[in-house]
């Protein structure tokens, strides 16, 4: 445990987060998500919902500011515009941290693959459906 560090950010994680480079992305994914198959590295987070884990991740990792879009969210089968409570939640959750910054939907065509190139996929024990996130990570400015 450490001080002003949520606690769900286990030693793993944050070793990763660190390790991460301006750019890299990280995704973070339901239960049902093919984690294993699609993941580079991948870190388990059993027993923890989407939005807790998220909230702790932009917590500390900063998101890139460089480009205009680097929040990206799963949808709902083929309706891009379509929004499951989970991703309210998840929209909300962002805009608490990134206020600036958008969620872009992105269909599974889109998606997958940028899970699949993504530096790291954190797998939680979230139960609902659609409920992946992907985040680009951005700079500590001096």
């Amino acid at each position: 445990m450490l001080k002003g560090i949520n606690p769900i950010l286990s030693p793993d994680l944050l070793a990763t987060l660190r390790a991460m480079g301006h750019g890299d992305e990280i995704a973070i994914v339901d239960g049902n998500y093919p984690g294993l198959e699609h993941a580079k590295r991948l870190v388990r987070l059993d027993g923890h919902g989407l939005i807790a884990v998220l909230d702790a991740v932009l917590s500390v990792l900063p998101i890139d500011d460089f480009v205009s879009e680097a929040i990206f969210r799963s949808t709902v089968g083929k309706d891009r515009d379509a929004l499951d409570p989970v991703h309210q939640e998840l929209i909300a959750c962002c805009k608490r941290h990134e206020p600036k910054q958008p969620v872009v939907p992105l269909l599974g065509p889109d998606f997958y693959p940028r899970v699949k190139a993504a530096h790291t996929v954190v797998q939680t024990s979230e139960p609902r459906l659609y409920a992946n996130v992907i985040l680009r990570k951005g700079v500590i400015y001096p």
